[in-house]
């Protein structure tokens, strides 16, 4: 079986799929909620060789927001807000530089940035609960 980091499919019905899938629901969701808020969804998932950002959206004020969202179906490790750690939040902060950096160089304006972190607590009948804390950190 294929390790999630090798790059090769995961097979259907592992622990390991159904968490990505179930990941990948969640960000779904956080970008229709942010969408539905008057913000411009710029970039899902974007990646570099350092990591990735979740989801890059423009307030309706004009600031760009970087979005960490972390979605899970129990608090039984603890709520998705607390899987944010400082660790996580210094890994978002440089990858905002390389994704800023990036995005100049495509002659994206600058503009203020704000660190938005969304938890996502999945119910039984995959309905969403959404809890965005704006200006996390």
């Amino acid at each position: 079986m294929a390790s999630a980091s090798s790059g090769l499919p995961i097979a259907a019905g592992t622990p390991q799929h159904d968490r990505r899938h179930r990941g990948e629901r969640g960000e779904q969701a956080v970008a229709e909620w942010y969408t539905r808020a008057g913000y411009e969804v710029v970039s899902r998932n974007w990646r570099c060789r350092d990591g990735e950002i979740d989801l890059v959206v423009i307030d309706p004020g004009g600031v760009l927001v970087i979005c960490e969202v972390k979605t899970r179906t129990s608090v039984a490790f603890g709520t998705p807000l607390e899987a944010v750690t400082t660790t996580k939040q210094k890994r978002l902060r440089r990858l905002a530089a390389r994704w800023l950096s990036d995005a100049r160089t495509q002659g994206v304006k600058l503009r203020p940035v704000r660190f938005d972190v969304a938890g996502v607590m999945e119910g039984r009948l995959g309905a969403f609960r959404i809890e965005v804390i704006h200006d996390a950190f």
